[in-house]
Protein backbone atom coordinates (compact mmCIF):
# COMPACT_ATOMS: atom_id res chain seq x y z
CA UNK A 1 0.00 0.00 0.00
CA UNK A 2 1.43 3.23 -0.91
CA UNK A 3 0.33 5.95 1.62
CA UNK A 4 2.10 8.73 0.18
CA UNK A 5 -0.31 8.66 -2.27
CA UNK A 6 -3.51 8.59 0.39
CA UNK A 7 -1.65 11.19 2.66
CA UNK A 8 -1.66 13.18 -0.51
CA UNK A 9 -5.18 12.64 -0.89
CA UNK A 10 -6.31 13.54 2.41
CA UNK A 11 -4.08 16.56 2.39
CA UNK A 12 -6.20 17.66 -1.03
CA UNK A 13 -9.30 16.99 1.04
CA UNK A 14 -8.67 18.77 4.09
CA UNK A 15 -8.04 21.80 1.20
CA UNK A 16 -11.57 21.26 -0.28
CA UNK A 17 -13.06 21.57 3.36
CA UNK A 18 -11.19 24.37 4.16
CA UNK A 19 -12.00 25.99 0.73
CA UNK A 20 -16.28 25.28 1.28
CA UNK A 21 -15.94 26.77 5.38
CA UNK A 22 -14.04 29.71 4.09
CA UNK A 23 -16.48 30.54 1.13
CA UNK A 24 -19.54 28.80 3.05
CA UNK A 25 -22.36 31.96 3.32
CA UNK A 26 -24.78 32.31 6.35
CA UNK A 27 -28.10 32.05 4.58
CA UNK A 28 -29.66 30.32 1.59
CA UNK A 29 -30.18 33.83 -0.07
CA UNK A 30 -26.09 34.55 -0.37
CA UNK A 31 -25.51 31.29 -2.02
CA UNK A 32 -28.80 31.86 -4.47
CA UNK A 33 -27.10 35.44 -5.36
CA UNK A 34 -23.30 34.67 -5.42
CA UNK A 35 -22.78 32.07 -8.74
CA UNK A 36 -19.06 32.37 -7.60
CA UNK A 37 -20.13 30.88 -4.34
CA UNK A 38 -21.97 28.41 -6.01
CA UNK A 39 -19.52 27.02 -7.75
CA UNK A 40 -16.88 27.25 -5.45
CA UNK A 41 -18.99 24.90 -2.95
CA UNK A 42 -20.19 22.55 -5.60
CA UNK A 43 -16.52 22.02 -7.01
CA UNK A 44 -15.22 21.16 -3.39
CA UNK A 45 -17.80 19.41 -2.45
CA UNK A 46 -17.56 17.46 -5.46
CA UNK A 47 -14.03 17.24 -5.28
CA UNK A 48 -14.08 16.27 -1.61
CA UNK A 49 -16.35 13.74 -2.46
CA UNK A 50 -13.97 12.09 -5.15
CA UNK A 51 -11.27 12.21 -3.31
CA UNK A 52 -12.58 9.78 -0.42
CA UNK A 53 -13.66 7.23 -2.88
CA UNK A 54 -10.21 7.62 -4.92
CA UNK A 55 -8.59 6.68 -0.95
CA UNK A 56 -11.19 4.03 -0.65
CA UNK A 57 -10.21 1.90 -4.20
CA UNK A 58 -6.64 2.77 -3.60
CA UNK A 59 -7.23 1.05 0.00
CA UNK A 60 -9.13 -2.01 -1.60
CA UNK A 61 -7.08 -2.63 -4.35
CA UNK A 62 -4.31 -3.96 -1.80
CA UNK A 63 -6.80 -6.37 -0.78
CA UNK A 64 -9.03 -9.70 -1.77
CA UNK A 65 -12.46 -7.86 -1.46
CA UNK A 66 -14.45 -7.62 -4.63
CA UNK A 67 -13.89 -4.20 -6.55
CA UNK A 68 -17.15 -2.16 -6.14
CA UNK A 69 -19.72 -2.25 -8.37
CA UNK A 70 -20.82 1.77 -7.64
CA UNK A 71 -18.83 4.51 -6.20
CA UNK A 72 -21.18 4.22 -3.40
CA UNK A 73 -20.18 0.70 -3.15
CA UNK A 74 -16.92 1.62 -2.18
CA UNK A 75 -18.17 2.67 1.34
CA UNK A 76 -19.92 -0.59 1.99
CA UNK A 77 -16.40 -2.56 1.49
CA UNK A 78 -14.79 0.02 3.11
CA UNK A 79 -17.47 -0.65 6.15
CA UNK A 80 -16.82 -4.73 5.62
CA UNK A 81 -12.58 -4.14 5.90
CA UNK A 82 -13.54 -2.11 9.00
CA UNK A 83 -12.06 0.85 7.91
CA UNK A 84 -15.33 2.70 8.31
CA UNK A 85 -18.11 2.57 10.44
CA UNK A 86 -21.64 1.77 9.01
CA UNK A 87 -23.28 5.11 9.78
CA UNK A 88 -20.42 6.86 8.29
CA UNK A 89 -20.50 4.61 5.17
CA UNK A 90 -24.24 5.40 4.79
CA UNK A 91 -24.12 9.66 4.83
CA UNK A 92 -20.49 8.93 2.37
CA UNK A 93 -22.76 6.68 -0.32
CA UNK A 94 -25.42 9.87 0.00
CA UNK A 95 -22.66 12.29 -0.75
CA UNK A 96 -21.72 10.37 -4.07
CA UNK A 97 -25.42 10.67 -4.72
CA UNK A 98 -24.99 15.04 -4.48
CA UNK A 99 -22.14 14.38 -6.70
CA UNK A 100 -23.27 12.89 -9.91
CA UNK A 101 -26.00 15.20 -9.39
CA UNK A 102 -23.39 17.87 -9.31
CA UNK A 103 -20.95 16.53 -12.42
CA UNK A 104 -23.89 15.59 -14.63
CA UNK A 105 -26.81 17.82 -13.85
CA UNK A 106 -25.67 21.03 -12.52
CA UNK A 107 -28.72 22.61 -13.29
CA UNK A 108 -31.36 20.91 -11.27
CA UNK A 109 -29.29 21.64 -8.11
CA UNK A 110 -30.55 22.12 -4.97
CA UNK A 111 -28.92 24.99 -2.93
CA UNK A 112 -30.50 24.24 0.10
CA UNK A 113 -28.68 20.92 0.11
CA UNK A 114 -25.86 22.57 -0.63
CA UNK A 115 -25.96 24.44 2.32
CA UNK A 116 -26.97 21.96 4.34
CA UNK A 117 -24.06 19.96 3.12
CA UNK A 118 -21.25 22.46 3.84
CA UNK A 119 -22.86 23.77 7.17
CA UNK A 120 -23.78 20.52 8.45
CA UNK A 121 -21.91 17.28 6.76
CA UNK A 122 -17.97 18.67 5.87
CA UNK A 123 -17.47 16.71 9.32
CA UNK A 124 -18.29 13.27 7.78
CA UNK A 125 -15.21 13.85 5.15
CA UNK A 126 -13.29 14.84 8.37
CA UNK A 127 -14.79 11.77 10.03
CA UNK A 128 -13.95 9.39 6.61
CA UNK A 129 -10.37 11.18 6.78
CA UNK A 130 -9.89 10.50 10.10
CA UNK A 131 -10.86 7.02 10.10
CA UNK A 132 -8.16 6.32 7.26
CA UNK A 133 -5.05 7.65 9.38
CA UNK A 134 -6.42 5.39 11.95
CA UNK A 135 -6.63 2.52 9.82
CA UNK A 136 -3.18 2.86 8.97
CA UNK A 137 -2.22 3.60 12.16
CA UNK A 138 -3.17 0.05 12.71
CA UNK A 139 -1.72 -1.32 9.79
CA UNK A 140 1.52 0.18 10.47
Amino acid sequence: MDWQVIDRKLESLGRSIRRIRERCPRNIDELVSDFDTQDILTLNLSRAIQICVDIGMHLLADTEYPSPETMGSTFDILCQMGVIRSDLATRMKKSVGFRNLAVHNYEAINWSIVLAISTEHLQDFEQFAKAVTAFRDRKA
